[in-house]
């Protein structure tokens, strides 16, 4: 079909605005990414950077020899793989069953899980039960706390009620139990909204620093994030310690280059993981939000 001539004008302009605000999005990161690949030396006189001034591994080099950041880095994996794997199955085996119509006090229940969304405890409290159970100062008052998300269970429970109901009756008549069917059948034909589910929770445990602040005392067990936080912080590079190589070479490097690459390594987990799982995304979250 032919298009009139403010058709195609409009089309273009719409181009030009998504293009512009793509690029307004996108810049930010790129800054930061050419930043702490320039020389130290050349990106401190500031300015816009499309492109590295001066290449240079320096920053990268210097950070990864200081005290502390493959620890951080590790804890934060930690966090990431065990924390989503509880989360995503805890969440499945939660909703399943209050997808069942046939559940007794499904309805209860579900009134119950989403009270928890309009009204929460707080922080003193939160930290008085993480006290009284023993896990302050562990990884596991970084993950048990949250285990179950309010929001992730509901785009759970409503995916599975869209599954047709003769599957599960199918699986039934073959003698197939609850749990066996839930895992072997309903699971793998659910990969969008599990995907979508595990893509929620991975980054908020990655981006999260807040409860390490509160419940972790100890150096060794910090995640990231905070010493990500620390690093943005700290108004001296001689408090991040390291190797006598670190110290003489910290001359040769700007706070600000440090913290450009200490940036750029905090984000490399989510930028490689969503390629993988963006497929599913969209789908996930649509069926999820929009089935009752």
């Amino acid at each position: 079909m032919k298009r009139t001539l403010s058709e195609t004008l409009g089309t273009g302009t719409l181009y030009v605005l998504l293009l512009f605000f793509s690029l307004l999005t996108l810049y930010p990161f790129w800054h930061v990414l050419m930043y702490a690949f320039s020389d130290p030396k050349q990106s401190i006189g500031g300015g816009l950077f499309l492109w590295p001034k001066g290449f240079s591994l320096l920053s990268f080099q210097m950070l990864l020899e200081s005290d502390g950041i493959f620890q951080a880095y590790r804890n934060s994996l930690f966090r990431l793989i065990i924390g989503t794997s509880i989360n995503v199955v805890l969440t499945a085996t939660l909703a399943y069953p209050l997808a069942n119509k046939r559940f007794v006090g499904r309805m209860q229940l579900t009134l119950f899980i989403f009270f928890t969304m309009l009204f929460q405890g707080g922080m003193i409290p939160s930290y008085l039960l993480v006290k009284s159970l023993g896990l302050i100062n562990t990884p596991w008052a970084l993950i048990l706390p949250g285990a179950i998300s309010a929001w992730n269970f509901f785009i759970m429970k409503n995916y599975f009620q869209s599954i047709s109901p003769e599957i599960e009756e199918s699986a039934n008549l073959d003698g197939s139990t609850p749990l066996r069917t839930l895992f072997s059948i309903i699971i793998p034909i659910s990969k969008p909204v599990i995907a979508a589910v595990a893509l929620f929770y991975a980054v908020g445990h990655w981006n999260a620093y807040f409860d390490a602040v509160l419940y972790i005392n100890s150096p060794s067990k910090q995640v990231l994030q905070v010493f990500l936080k620390g690093m943005l912080a700290t108004s001296s590079l001689q408090q991040l310690g390291g190797t006598e190589s670190f110290q003489s070479g910290i001359a040769s490097v700007t706070e600000e280059s440090i913290k450009m690459a200490t940036v750029v390594i905090s984000v490399l987990p989510m930028l490689i993981i969503y390629p993988f799982i963006q497929k599913y995304y969209v789908k996930g979250i649509m069926i999820g939000s929009v089935k009752g």
